[in-house]
Parts: C-alpha cells; structure tokens; sequence
C-alpha cells in the first residue's frame, strides 16, 4: 500500500467553508486502498516545515492542497526525486493544474488524486528558487506586490484601494534596462517595464489564456514586452482569446535552455507562479528537465509527457 501524505494550506481561497477538506481527501485516498497521512496545520502552522515533515516522513506521493505558490514550494522539495506531487488546486489562477487537466472541483481532484497517474514535467528555477509556471519581472511583479499587501481584505473599500494603487503603479512605473543573454549569441540590452521567462511554452489557440499544451520540451521561453501598460495588456488578453497573440509587434518570443538577465540595480522584483520575492542580480534561469513527478487523471488525454507509473501501483504495495 502507497503512503501518502496530505499538506492543506488552509489560507488558500478555494478552501473557504471546507475545515475538513484534508480529512476530505485523506478519506478518498483511503477508500482507494491507499494509506493516508495528514500532517495538521495544528500540529505544525508553517507550511513549509509541514512539507519538510512529509518528504521526511518517507512518504511515496505528498498532496498538497492550495495555489500555484504552495505547488511551487512544494515541487521545491520533491523535484529530483522519487516522491510524486499531487495536487489539489484551491488557488485563484491554479494555473499548473490547468494544465495537467486536474480537476478545478476539490471533490474531482480528490478522485484524480486517488485513481490517477504518475507522470513527470519540467521544473524551472530562477538563482535556486523553483517556478513552474512562469517568473515575471517588471510592472506585474510589482503589481503584484499591492495584492500581497491587500490579501484577506474584503470588503469594497479594499477592492478600491488596491485598484487605486494598482493604477499608480501602472503610471508611475519606470522601464527596466536590462542585459539579456540566452547563449546564443551576443548579450542584448532592451528597457522594457514587463518581461516573464516561461517554464515551457505557452499555447495559442481560440479561448486559450495562459496555458500550455506541452510541460516536457525542456525549454524556457523568454517574452518581452516593448510596451505594457492596462491599454496594452487588454489588447494582449483579447488576442489571445482570439488565438492571434503571437502577431502582436510589441511583443519578442526567445527559446533557450538557460537565460541570464543582469541589471544595474541591486535588487530586482520577481514573481514565481505569482508569489513575490526580491533577489540579486544577475538572475539566472535554468531548466531541470522531467524533475517533477505528479498525479494527473488516469482517463484523460495528456500529449505533453509521457507516462510513467499509475499512482496505485508506481511504489509498489
């Protein structure tokens, strides 16, 4: 029998109304014949010492429930090795877990979870911090910063101040001037306010925001923006509702294996799969190919890796 253990960030926002949602899991998992093991916020508030707690424990797979940021942590710990990530998206975006065809209903995940597949994907990091989505710099990252401050504020008044902060920040903002060097050439120096380094490239077709088609090419992706501004980004969203973003002039797509972006400044801003943090440069970014195992659903059609092990049996008994 596989032992599992299940991590619930219980902040996340899809978690609200669900106290139970780890004994919720845990009991899906174990009507499936698997053991599972529920190391509790009470026993241990930091999530990621209640990560540290489950690879130690010696378990096969970790569930980990709540957004992009929590996924990332934990694919921190498990990638390189033999313990498969499950995920429970309870994020805002849940952007991975789009992807990877899981299951935005808890209740549907959990059965994924409990039935589903082994397979591995790529892991991105950027000076030793993992990302598996997508690293932003720029007017997003900062951005960004004014939604972590206002995180848990309800209310009209927040939603207010936040947009008005936003707002100034969208104005205010000055352009980055920065060196780009993808080896494959010469360094190239560009001042742009937004710019994202993607772990994998990201689709383009009809109704298709922000997602991936292939999670195994072994490849960043590097997308400047010439211009971003809230005009700029409206028309970048529409075209790629409409599948014709890569036609946009204002916008540079670059392949690489490893991206290095050195700056002037001592600190630069990023945003890995949306949480904020503040690192030296030169940043470098380098991708870990097929370093990550997770759970998918067993039933759906997933052209981007290759499969590997069924959850159930990948351990063995």
């Amino acid at each position: 029998m596989r032992r599992i253990a299940v991590v619930i960030n219980a902040r996340s926002g899809g978690l609200l109304g669900r106290e139970r949602a780890a004994e919720e899991v845990a009991e899906r998992l174990e009507a499936a014949g698997l053991d599972a093991v529920i190391i509790h916020e009470a026993e241990e508030p930091d999530l990621l010492a209640r990560l540290d707690r489950a690879v130690a424990a010696g378990a096969d797979a970790v569930i980990v429930g709540g957004g992009d940021g929590s996924i990332a942590a934990a694919a921190q710990r498990l990638a390189g090795t033999e313990t498969a990530l499950g995920i429970l998206p309870c994020g805002t975006m849940n952007m991975l877990a789009k992807d990877l065809r899981i299951p935005l209903d808890i209740d549907a995940a959990a059965e994924t979870l409990a039935h589903g597949v082994v397979r591995a994907i790529d892991v991105a990091e950027v000076n030793g911090h993992v990302f598996l989505c997508n690293s932003v710099i720029g007017l997003p990252a900062a951005l960004g910063r004014h939604r972590e401050r206002h995180r848990g504020a309800g209310g009209i008044g927040a939603r207010l101040r936040l947009a008005a902060a936003a707002l100034r920040t969208f104005w205010r903002y000055r352009p980055l001037s920065l060196e780009i060097d993808l080896g494959q050439g010469p360094p190239r120096r560009v001042r742009t306010r937004a710019l994202a380094v993607g772990n994998n490239a990201y689709a383009e077709g009809f109704g298709q925001l922000f997602t991936r088609a292939r999670l195994d090419r072994g490849e960043l992706v590097l997308y400047l923006a010439h211009r971003f501004g809230p005009w700029w980004a409206l028309r970048m969203l529409l075209a790629m509702w409409l599948g014709a973003w890569r036609r946009q002039r204002d916008l540079d797509e670059r392949r690489a294996t490893r991206v290095t972006i050195a700056s002037r400044r001592p600190a630069l801003r990023v945003m890995n799969d949306g949480e904020g943090l503040t690192l030296a440069p030169p940043l470098r970014y380098a991708i870990r190919p097929l370093a990550l195992k997770v759970i998918v659903p067993a039933e759906a059609v997933i052209e981007d890796v290759p499969e590997t092990a069924p959850a159930t049996a990948a351990a063995g008994s």
